[in-house]
């Protein structure tokens, strides 16, 4: 089968198609003929070796890729509920592929296309687990910081589905994109809490950070660092914040992310649609940081 890999670290062009075996399903998993796979922060942070600890490359070629979207066409010792044929979302490895492995899925919502189903997996289940861990009730404030990007949409949405009222800071050509979500916009930088403040005199009783910047003004805001939740600032233990990177059983907030998205109340905005063969250019798009959405890779 066809897939994108990289043999050494660098910039987007060691991104390449490769002919490689295709994977097969083990115990719990399921394997799909992929039609869709989403691209992540992690993916070009994985490709550019920031996380290699000074290794030049890796071991062995690596096809990136968290999630996607396709059909089921082999099943895992174990597995039940799914059958193949069926369409599904979900989270799994090496999806810069025409077949992939899924460790959790749910079924791919019919009022979302192949590339909004793609991108649904990562942003979608970050969200039900953050907002988890920050336990918030309707009526309460949450604040999410880096709002306009990929899973800043999609938690925006969640929150609102969950009768919270969100402000969110992004760039304000974004801004009118997040009114539109439900949000109430701030930009972000210098000034931040007193912006914030304008907005809710109160404080807000959660934030949610999805960018990784501005955590001292984010603990200030929340009033008390376990009100704060990242997903990107790596320091956070050593200012009492939470990080969480995922991981575990996904199954149960997938469902809930199917749910939302099948009803129409959480919607998968794409700000970039490539080729596979063209997988380069999304991770240039990806690491500029300007992408108003999901940015996906398509299989024909």
């Amino acid at each position: 089968m066809r897939a994108v890999e990289f043999s050494s670290y660098g910039a987007p062009d060691v991104l390449h198609l490769a002919e490689v075996p295709a994977p097969e399903a083990g115990p719990g998993q399921v394997r799909i003929r992929v039609r869709a796979s989403a691209v992540n922060p992690f993916d070009y942070k994985q490709r550019s070796g920031l996380m290699a600890r000074g290794a030049s490359g890796p071991e062995q070629p690596v096809v990136p890729g968290l999630e996607a979207s396709g059909v089921v066409d082999e099943l895992g010792d174990g597995v039940t509920g799914v059958s193949l044929g069926d369409e599904v979302f979900g989270l799994g490895s090496a999806t810069y592929a025409e077949q992939a492995v899924l460790r959790a899925w749910a079924p791919k919502p019919a009022n979302l296309s192949w590339e909004q189903a793609a991108g649904l997996g990562v942003a979608g289940e970050t969200s039900v687990r953050v907002l988890g861990l920050l336990g918030l009730r309707p009526g309460q404030t949450l604040l999410v910081h880096g709002a306009a990007g990929g899973v800043g949409q999609t938690a925006v949405q969640f929150a609102v589905a969950d009768g919270l009222r969100v402000i969110g800071t992004a760039s304000e050509r974004n801004h009118d994109l997040l009114r539109g979500l439900g949000a109430e916009p701030v930009t972000y930088g210098d000034g931040l809490s007193e912006r914030v403040a304008a907005l809710a005199p109160d404080g807000v009783d959660g934030v949610f950070d999805t960018a990784g910047t501005q955590l001292d003004d984010l603990i200030a805001i929340a009033g008390s660092p376990d009100r704060v939740v990242t997903i990107a600032n790596y320091s956070a233990a050593e200012h009492g914040v939470r990080f969480t990177g995922g991981g575990g059983d996904a199954s149960a907030g997938l469902a809930r992310v199917a749910e939302l998205a099948a009803s129409g109340r959480v919607q998968v905005r794409i700000a970039g649609s490539y080729d596979l063969s063209d997988a380069a250019a999304a991770h240039e798009l990806s690491e500029s940081r300007k992408a108003d959405g999901k940015i996906v890779l398509t299989v024909n």
